[in-house]
C-alpha cells in the first residue's frame, strides 16, 4: 500500500491540480497533506481533498517527516505540492514496487516544466543530466521509497534546505531509478525570477552545501 505525502506552504495555487492529478490507483491508502503555516486557502483545500492534514512549522523536512511518521503505508510518496503527475503513472509506480521485492531502492519522475519557453527545455535537459550523472534528482521529482528503505537511512532530516539533497546522497545514487513518467512541476518560480539567475542560485546553494555551509546558513542566503 501506498502514502502519498505532501508538504504545502501557501500553495492554495497549486495543491487542487496536483490532487486532482493523483487519481488514486486501488493500492493508494492515504494522501496526507503536512502544511508549515500557510496563510492562504491551502489548509481548507486540504481538509476536503486529503485523507489527513498535519499542520506544524514550516520546512519541508520536518513536513515530510512528520508526514512519514503517520503514513500507513508500506511504500511512501513524496510529492511537492506544485508538481503534477501524468495519467498512467500509477502503472510505473506499481511496476517498480512489484519489481523491488527486496525494498531496497527508491525511485524518482522525469523532471519536467509546463512552460513551452526553450528555457525550459534546456533546464530539463540539465536536470537530467544532473540525475543520470552525478544521482542528484531534487524534490520537485518526487521520492518513492518503501518504509523498509526509509527507515534504513533515517529518513527526512529537520532541515531548512537542502532536504532532498541530504536524503538522496543517503539513498546513494547505486539505489536510485528513474521512472519513465514525467511530473510536470510549476514554472512560476523560475519565470518569476528568470531561468538563469533561479538556476545560478540554486546551483550556488547546492554548492555551499557540499561546501560543508550549513543549510541553516545556506536558507538565510536563498530567501
Amino acid at each position: 500500500m501506498l502514502s502519498i505525502v505532501i508538504p504545502t506552504y501557501n500553495s492554495a495555487a497549486d495543491l487542487p491540480e496536483t490532487v486532482q492529478s493523483l487519481v488514486p490507483p486501488p493500492y493508494v491508502r492515504e494522501i496526507i497533506i503536512v502544511d508549515g503555516g500557510s496563510e492562504d486557502q491551502t489548509c481548507s483545500i486540504a481538509q476536503q481533498c486529503a485523507d489527513q492534514l498535519i499542520r506544524g512549522e514550516r520546512g519541508r523536512g520536518q513536513q515530510m517527516k512528520a508526514g512519514a511518521q503517520v503514513a500507513r503505508g508500506d511504500w511512501l510518496l513524496f510529492l511537492h505540492s506544485d508538481t503534477r503527475l501524468p495519467e498512467g503513472w500509477g502503472a510505473a509506480v506499481s511496476t517498480f514496487m512489484a519489481m523491488d521485492r527486496e525494498k531496497a531502492q527508491a525511485a524518482y519522475f522525469t523532471f519536467a516544466l509546463d512552460d513551452e519557453q526553450v528555457q525550459a527545455r534546456r533546464l530539463e535537459k540539465i536536470v537530467s543530466w544532473r540525475c543520470r550523472f552525478l544521482g542528484l534528482p531534487y524534490g520537485d521529482q518526487g521520492l518513492l521509497i518503501s518504509r523498509t528503505l526509509y527507515e534504513q537511512v533515517g529518513g527526512f532530516h529537520d532541515l531548512p534546505l537542502m532536504e532532498d539533497v541530504d536524503m538522496v546522497r543517503r539513498i546513494g545514487k547505486s539505489r536510485l531509478r528513474q521512472l519513465p513518467v514525467k511530473a510536470l512541476t510549476s514554472a512560476r518560480k523560475y519565470q518569476k525570477r528568470g531561468y538563469m539567475i533561479r538556476s545560478l542560485r540554486n546551483v550556488a546553494c547546492l554548492s555551499l552545501y557540499f561546501l560543508g555551509l550549513s543549510p541553516a546558513r545556506i536558507a538565510k542566503l536563498y530567501g
